[in-house]
């Protein structure tokens, strides 16, 4: 049966590419599996989530999050089309659709977690930044069977393309001018300047309204059905599932959170939430507690209808995913926890600065090394070294520099910086 809630402009292709004929699958159940099967998605099971991965087998890493992301979301895609006055069998948010833009969410995040988009963005600054969404839809739209002579994505749709387009405020539109006469950045939530045509695709070349283009965070704010579907998963699996895994760690427990508490100026359901947290540590049975709390943030969605830019041409623009005040406030009190008593402990910060550290020295002996200013070395793999060879300036030439070094994995990050650095590291065999 028909899914009217999509109509042709939603599945046309980038370029025109044709869906193969003959094919059991959807347009959006293809795109999904092309996720599954790809490379950038398998690396993710060696990507740092909270955890470096693999010190324990039971942290996440960005390839579970990602699967939790994704099922999330189909979640409450089938909550919503069960629940939703506005929905129906025959009109509904398509959960393949939103289940390919969960897993694909991530691809582009680079190794050692946020403190490795940092530094990628501050070694960037001159050639257009590093933004992990921005990397993403370049993953997607040019790199993900990319090969020497070769640029190639998945060719999306444009329902995909902007389902996963979370920010669309390119790095020259973050700029702006402050009064005292300065340049500052609002904030570094982008996509690459060169990606402008990917958003000109998503718009079908209509002009973006002012009151957007003026403003780069409501131009960001900007997003299908389908992406707010997938932000609230994101947001919903992060802030449950870091303190399920802090506790394993140990980062939390009764004591630590107990003497937080006392600092902060709660309210009587903060409170509350904290005091049954505290419970369920002391009775071991804060896992399934947690994995309730998924249910729930599921069943805060509900659907409000809109007019706007888009609204007329598609139905991923004409609703917005309204989430219940209690379930945001409960997931902004976890992230709240997981912020000061996870990410700014001291062990955490100590590995991040580690993180940093040895991406750095990776990404500027690569600079260094690569034949372009005069060395005589050849450090890059040799796929990686004729990209940057047939690279038309030093942008691009910057930039497969990048997208080679926020590929690596964590454990080959730290392999190639031993390479590097280290006399005692590394062997021929290794090499071969």
């Amino acid at each position: 049966m028909k899914n009217e809630f999509y109509n042709p402009f939603d599945l046309e292709r980038v370029d025109n590419t044709p869906t193969p004929v003959g094919d059991y699958r959807n347009a959006f159940q293809i795109e999904r599996d092309r996720i599954i099967f790809s490379y950038p998605f398998r690396r993710l099971q060696s990507k740092t989530q909270v955890f470096q991965s693999g010190e324990y087998d039971f942290y996440r890493t960005r390839l579970t999050h990602s699967i939790e992301v994704a099922k999330i979301g189909r979640s409450i895609c089938e909550f919503l089309r069960a629940s939703s006055e506005h929905l129906n069998d025959t009109f509904y948010i398509d959960a393949d659709l939103t289940e390919a833009v969960g897993l694909a969410h991530d691809l582009g995040h680079p190794p050692f977690g946020h403190i490795g988009e940092r530094k990628l963005n501050e070694l960037m600054a001159p050639y257009g930044g590093f933004e992990g969404n921005g990397q993403t839809l370049r993953i997607l739209t040019e790199l993900i069977y990319e090969r020497p002579g070769s640029t190639q994505g998945i060719a999306p749709t444009r329902a995909f393309l902007d389902g996963v387009m979370k920010y669309k405020a390119l790095h020259c539109e973050r700029i702006e001018q402050s009064s005292n006469g300065k340049v500052h950045y609002p904030d570094n939530h982008f996509i690459y300047d060169e990606q402008a045509q990917w958003r000109r695709h998503i718009f079908d070349g209509h002009t973006i309204p002012e009151s957007l283009l003026s403003d780069p965070k409501a131009l960001n704010n900007y997003k299908s059905i389908e992406c707010q579907v997938m932000d609230w998963a994101d947001d919903t699996a992060y802030s449950l599932n870091d303190i399920v895994d802090g506790i394993h760690a140990r980062y939390i427990n009764v004591g630590s959170l107990t003497e937080w508490a006392s600092a902060q100026s709660l309210d009587g359901a903060q409170s509350a939430w904290i005091e049954k947290l505290c419970d369920k540590i002391r009775s071991n049975s804060y896992e399934p507690y947690f994995g309730s709390r998924i249910g729930k943030f599921v069943n805060a969605c509900s659907l409000t209808p809109r007019d706007g830019f888009l609204s007329d041409r598609t139905q991923r623009h004409a609703f917005d995913l309204t989430i219940d005040p209690e379930a945001k406030a409960e997931s902004k009190l976890y992230k709240k926890i997981a912020l000061d008593l996870i990410f700014r402990s001291p062990q955490l910060q100590q590995i991040e600065f580690k993180g940093g550290y040895i991406l750095e020295r990776v990404f500027k002996a690569l600079r260094e090394n690569c034949g372009e200013n005069g060395s005589k070395l050849q450090v890059l793999p040799s796929q990686v070294q004729e990209l940057f060879n047939t690279a038309q300036s030093d942008t691009e030439r910057q930039r497969r520099l990048c997208d080679y070094t926020a590929g690596l994995t964590d454990a080959l990050a730290m392999r190639t910086y031993k390479r590097l650095y280290d006399p005692d590291f590394g062997s021929i065999a290794e090499l071969l």
